[in-house]
């Protein structure tokens, strides 16, 4: 699939626009008035099955397909397009009763039962022996059928069970080790064995990193759990050949669900036709639309610039907080089109009708417990015709010239046990991403040893355990003309979590032109010079070699100590911040000036973006704003938008 815009087999030039679809909650009479209330709304696709392997194979090897059969003719009849789900996301009871050891395994040893979803260890052969052949019996049943415009692959992978201590884990672990490392002996090394009296004579006496008596060994975890990642990532990829066997034409795609923890999603989007995501910022969060910005950000980045989806949102209220606050009216339209103007083909929902009954009864839907006549569904539908009215973006893209290094072992081994102090590898990043943001400045998430050249600006923050040709990527920016910026918690560890000796940092000393003598957690503190003011959760003992110092440390035990260093490079610069200032806004400002990006001072709220010859203002707060974008102004309404043509 080489077109830039979501690859559709359909030829469907409208962006997506629906929800998942779940008929089989419903008498057959309801799905007509749903036919009826979607052609209203508008939409263009319907996820459907997503959750319907026990309704498709009620018992081993008999498959009931009638009803899928008519379902999928009703949508073809209405002009809705049909995401089409392979349902192996939740097991159902025959299965589980036939092979018992399909069910995951706690790190404490609790054995997870059936009853909720997700409920299957990713190493388990009777679980891919048995997922894969439903998926052969739909793609074969299904793969020419005109309403079939893509598959989706299970259904958010990890998002219940990311970790499995099972034997079959234990099995897949070791044999994953005995690849990655070849012999017992470099696996030892790579461990640090020699700490704890934790030596290994063979791949056999390896187990996962289960509940022990003091801390597991660090580079186990982070193995680990990278291979949960792959091994997850493996169940993905054995369906997904047999659609491309089957239906080579037909896209597909998985829903990631953002900065989720669990899966390194560098490593999966490429399997994928396109890049499809999940996300529900809570409405009770005034800055909630910052982290869904850079959410959209991230999944843009993981498509390489290519358009993706938003797969799943709530129309109001979710059902899996403490407190599930309602989404006041224009704020579900406005976080969809922040998706829309950063590089969104698709807005989907879940779900399209409010569940009678289960678990996610109370979560929100296109139409809600109280019908059409209901403010939900006249947003439904107002949403639907103004997301016809900008089709003409579907496939276009957006350049940014400043990148942020998004690397999961480092966020792996950063919340790890036995560290200097609890942090968070998602706020280091928002950080960050909220002073580039309140600048309306786009920025493009990278993996840490992936291509930087065409950035004027890379951000690195919280990367900690880095490899040596990351460390090289990185250091390589100022010498081409670009601002590198480093943040604390950058390369101390190499990828397998041992300690950078003599100062951390590895390769980027010399690019910085410093060195950490003593890692120093704050809880407060103060900064003199540039960003000047309040800091707090990190400070160093940094010792400068070549480097000019902007700021130092003010007051306590690292009074006068570099804080902020810039070292020049020819027409770049390397950047180290040994601390989180309060006014990082102010340091983000010179960094753009150095690297002649162009930015505005936004108020609170407020966000520009351009896409496809558009500026998208939004205004995500309670009160209207007037605001300077690159020489126009503009006045927006309170949780309300501009569109505007450039």
């Amino acid at each position: 699939m080489t077109s830039s815009a979501i690859p559709t087999p359909s030829g469907m030039n409208r962006l997506w626009y629906g929800g998942d679809y779940n008929p089989e909650q419903w008498p057959r009479e309801v799905w007509d008035d749903d036919m009826r209330l979607m052609s209203r709304a508008g939409v263009t696709v319907a996820t459907i099955g997503v959750f319907s392997w026990a309704r498709l194979e009620p018992r081993d090897g008999e498959y009931d397909l009638a009803w899928l059969d008519d379902l999928m003719d009703l949508l073809h009849a209405t002009g809705v397009r049909a995401d089409l789900a392979t349902a192996t996301a939740s097991p159902p009871k025959w299965l589980i009763d036939k092979h018992p050891e399909i069910l995951p395994v706690t790190q404490d040893g609790t054995v997870l039962s059936h009853g909720g979803r997700q409920h299957y260890r990713p190493a388990s052969a009777a679980y891919r022996e048995h997922a894969t052949r439903l998926v052969r019996v739909l793609a074969e049943r299904y793969g020419d059928h005109p309403a079939l415009e893509a598959w989706h692959v299970n259904n958010e992978y990890g998002c219940h069970v990311s970790r499995d201590y099972s034997d079959d884990a234990a099995a897949g672990f070791r044999a994953w080790l005995a690849e990655r490392y070849g012999t017992i002996d470099a696996l030892n090394a790579a461990w640090g064995t020699a700490f704890w009296s934790q030596l290994y004579t063979s791949f056999d006496q390896v187990d996962p990193p289960r509940v022990t008596p003091a801390g597991t060994n660090p580079t186990q975890t982070l193995d680990f759990d990278r291979y949960s990642s792959d091994e997850l990532r493996a169940c993905m990829r054995a369906e997904i050949a047999v659609l491309r066997e089957v239906t080579p034409e037909i896209p597909v795609t998985t829903n990631f669900m953002g900065f989720f923890k669990g899966l390194d999603y560098w490593t999966w989007a490429g399997d994928l036709d396109f890049v499809t995501d999940d996300h529900y910022p809570d409405p009770e969060d005034p800055e909630a639309y910052v982290l869904a910005a850079m959410t959209r950000d991230l999944m843009r980045g993981l498509g390489g610039g290519r358009p993706w989806i938003l797969m799943e949102q709530a129309t109001s209220a979710v059902n899996w907080r403490d407190f599930n606050a309602p989404k006041p009216a224009g704020m579900h339209r406005l976080l969809s089109l922040q998706s829309v103007a950063r590089g969104a083909d698709g807005i989907m929902q879940f779900q399209w009708r409010q569940s009678k009954a289960g678990s996610e009864k109370f979560h929100s839907a296109m139409v809600p417990h109280a019908g059409e006549d209901s403010r939900v569904y006249r947003e439904t539908e107002a949403l639907g015709a103004e997301l016809a009215s900008l089709s003409h973006l579907r496939g276009t893209r957006s350049e940014a010239r400043v990148a942020m290094v998004v690397d999961w072992p480092s966020w792996w081994a950063l919340e790890q046990d036995s560290m200097p102090a609890r942090i968070s590898y998602v706020e280091q990043l928002l950080r960050w991403y909220r002073a580039l943001h309140r600048r309306g400045v786009l920025v493009d998430m990278v993996p840490a040893a992936g291509d930087l050249d065409g950035y004027d600006v890379v951000v690195v923050a919280g990367a900690l355990a880095l490899s040596d040709d990351a460390v090289a990527a990185l250091a390589a920016v100022p010498a081409r003309g670009g601002q590198l910026v480093v943040g604390y918690q950058t390369a101390v560890l190499d990828e397998h979590a041992h300690a950078r000796l003599g100062g951390y940092l590895g390769d980027l000393q010399q690019t910085l032109g410093v060195w950490i003598e003593e890692l120093w957690p704050l809880r407060s503190g103060a900064l003199a010079g540039v960003a000047a003011g309040p800091v707090s959760e990190w400070g160093e003992h940094v010792r400068v070699r070549d480097a000019e110092v902007l700021a130092t440390f003010s007051g306590g035990d690292l009074d006068g100590l570099p804080a902020i260093t810039r070292r020049a490079d020819g027409d770049g610069a390397g950047w180290y911040v040994a601390t989180a200032p309060g006014a990082l806004g102010e340091l983000v400002e010179r960094v753009l000036d150095d690297a002649g990006v162009a930015w505005s001072s936004l108020p609170a709220g407020v966000e520009a973006v351009e896409r496809g010859g558009h500026r998208f203002v939004l205004n995500h707060s309670a009160v209207p704003v007037e605001v300077e974008v690159a020489g126009r102004s503009y006045g927006v309404p309170s949780r309300d938008a501009v569109i505007d043509p450039l």
